[in-house]
């Protein structure tokens, strides 16, 4: 079992940025790939990005490339999704998830186990 924890999410205006963690405790031997995926009111779950511990992939949903940065520190079990200017488009309940996916399915949801609660991100324009 892995526990994953959200935190870093508000309200900002556009243009601005937010740093995004995500704690994961437990099991976390048995997971290499830890994610983030958002929704917005109405919409389906979508990929925005993946990191792995034993892989130099990061892939990146193409809205958020060049804006988004994903990183991890393994020591504390903890990634993080750097994003900056921030857009309208962006709001969303932002959600980290924890698997252990082949680099082709970083982007399938249903890959990943576990999930944390998620975290509220809302962009003014």
């Amino acid at each position: 079992q892995v526990i994953l924890v959200e935190s870093g999410g508000g309200l900002v205006q556009a243009g601005e940025s937010l740093r995004l963690s995500c704690a994961a405790s437990g099991d976390t031997s048995s997971v290499h790939v830890m994610a983030w995926f958002r929704q917005a009111p109405g919409k389906e779950r979508e990929f925005v990005a993946a990191i792995s511990r034993s892989t130099s992939a990061r892939p990146y949903a193409d809205s958020v490339k060049g804006r988004f940065t994903i990183s991890r520190d393994n020591a504390k079990n903890t990634v993080y999704l750097q994003m900056n200017s921030l857009k309208p488009e962006d709001t969303a309940v932002y959600f980290c998830a924890a698997g252990r996916p082949i680099v082709s399915a970083y982007s399938m949801s249903r890959m990943y186990p576990y999930w944390g609660q998620g975290t509220q991100v809302t962009v003014s324009s």
